[in-house]
């Protein structure tokens, strides 16, 4: 039987082995997924086919970006179906439509802005947009700022910067936007998510949060919920230690928990259990996408075990359907 996830009004199926890609094809780390008007889903992964669209049942319809995109990490979605790719690996913002012909480019390829400098980018993370779509970019590994952009890419204002007070950032990983404006950052290694204004503003921050990586704004407008990947242990010392993940958590616009779906016992292939979440969408149905980074995080997880081919194939994409019953 599928494992369950959840409790009460959110549970989920889990279905496994859900992608089904061509013969020899494999995902390796999926940073992240969207999903489009007819709930296509795009998955947004670093092996050779960066870009490979599925139906919602799995199955293989395309794929785009090879040789364009470097080290794929972030995807967002607009409501016109177009596509914001966060490429860490050559310091770029890419908006593609959903055939891959680029749009706009934000940022030079392959030429970082100096460490800690606060110039953008230096390895930028995500995208969101804001109600007039204004571009907001995490950024991210060499920097600690978000980023506001025109609509065609014009820098307005930068925010942040290293540190552990409200308004400081250590790995800026992920960022939403809700239906008011809001800005939502997931702060990785601070294990919190910062709320601010529009301008960067600090408003509030979540806490009881274990390294957020992934977060998706869903729901209707005055009362988002979020969707938050937490990683799990990334230090020798607490690898073993249960109760932090890896997980994901569902919060109200509060940031009060309202379900949490695994993994009490740490990572693992078994169905039901998670290995890194990175990157998160839900569709139509509100069934939800996860994008993880398991073959990059094996050894820190498993440092004695040989990692599995299903991880590198498919493993790293999974798919909660939400039971209805």
């Amino acid at each position: 039987m599928p494992a369950i996830l959840g409790t009460g009004e959110h549970r989920y199926r889990v279905v496994d082995n859900f992608a089904k890609l061509p013969d020899g094809w494999q995902l390796t780390d999926v940073a992240s997924v969207a999903v489009d008007s007819k709930d296509r889903v795009y998955v947004f992964n670093r092996g050779a086919h960066p870009m490979v669209v599925l139906d919602r049942d799995g199955n293989f319809l395309r794929s785009f970006g090879e040789g364009l995109f470097s080290r794929a990490h972030g995807l967002h979605i607009d409501a016109d179906d177009n596509l914001y790719c966060t490429d860490d690996g050559d310091h770029t913002v890419r908006k593609c439509t959903t055939d891959g012909k680029v749009l706009l480019t934000i940022g030079i390829p392959k030429k970082p802005a100096p460490f800690m400098s606060g110039e953008p980018f230096h390895r930028c993370t995500h995208t969101a947009l804001s109600p007039k779509g204004e571009i907001y970019v995490s950024d991210g590994y060499g920097n600690a700022r978000v980023h506001k952009f025109t609509p065609d890419g014009k820098l307005i204002k930068s925010w942040g910067e290293p540190g552990t007070d409200p308004g400081q950032f250590n790995i800026v990983h992920n960022i939403a936007t809700d239906s008011d404006g809001w800005v939502y950052v997931a702060d990785r290694e601070n294990h919190r998510v910062q709320v601010f204004d529009g301008e960067g503003k600090y408003e509030t921050q979540w806490n009881n949060l274990h390294r957020p990586c992934a977060l998706c704004c869903c729901g209707g407008a005055g009362s988002p919920t979020f969707v938050i990947g937490e990683l799990g242990p990334g230090l020798d010392i607490n690898r073993n230690v249960p109760n932090l993940g890896p997980r994901l958590s569902i919060v109200d616009a509060q940031g009060k928990r309202i379900a949490r779906l695994g993994s009490e016992d740490g990572p693992g292939v078994a169905s039901g259990k998670f290995l890194a979440p990175h990157g998160l969408a839900l569709d139509s149905r509100g069934d939800i996408y996860v994008g993880e980074v398991g073959v990059t995080n094996w050894k820190a997880s498993f440092p004695d075990q040989e990692m599995p081919a299903a991880v590198r194939a498919t493993r790293c994409l999974q798919k909660l359907e939400r039971v209805r019953e």
